[in-house]
């Protein structure tokens, strides 16, 4: 499925993702990472952002369409493939609030998603039950803070979506 589980990571990507799960940094990330990634990422013509540079984690960039003004917004977010779908998790940096893009997959589920140099059509899918716990374990892999993050969002369950052309 994935080959970035945290004990394969590098020194330095390991500690980006430790610093990453503790409150201040996640407050701080909370409020660069979208736009350093996506600098990065235009400069890097589509090759990488620097959070997956740096933290080694799998990365995309999802476009949605905005829920109320329904224009097009992009941001960079932590992919796991499975096979030919993408999965993501609205953790939202542990925040009490599901992220904008949540919110807009649930108005307009049909979404750009580019990740490995490919652009493509999905349609997002919320998982449930056993699925979602299955994915969500997965991620947590890649990136511990997940349970970090989902203890400071309770009560809000954070969603876990997946993304399948």
């Amino acid at each position: 499925m994935t080959s970035c589980v945290y004990e394969r990571a590098g020194r330095l990507q390991r500690a980006v993702r430790r610093t990453a799960a503790t409150r201040p940094m996640a407050r701080l990330y909370g409020r660069i990472q979208q736009a350093t990634d996506t600098l990065v990422y235009r400069l890097s013509r589509g090759r990488t952002t620097l959070s997956s540079w740096l933290a080694g984690v799998p990365l995309a960039m999802l476009t949605t369409t905005g829920a109320r003004t329904g224009l097009p917004r992009t941001l960079p977010v932590l992919a796991l493939r499975d096979g030919e779908a993408l999965v993501v998790i609205a953790s939202n940096f542990g925040r009490p609030h599901h992220p904008a893009w949540y919110h807009n997959l649930r108005a307009h589920p049909q979404a750009q998603v580019a990740a490995d140099g490919v652009t493509r059509t999905v349609e997002a899918r919320e998982l449930a039950g056993a699925e979602r716990d299955r994915f969500f374990g997965l991620a947590a892999e890649i990136y511990p803070g997940f349970h970090h993050y989902r203890r400071w969002a309770a009560p809000r369950h954070i969603p876990v979506i997946r993304l399948e052309p």
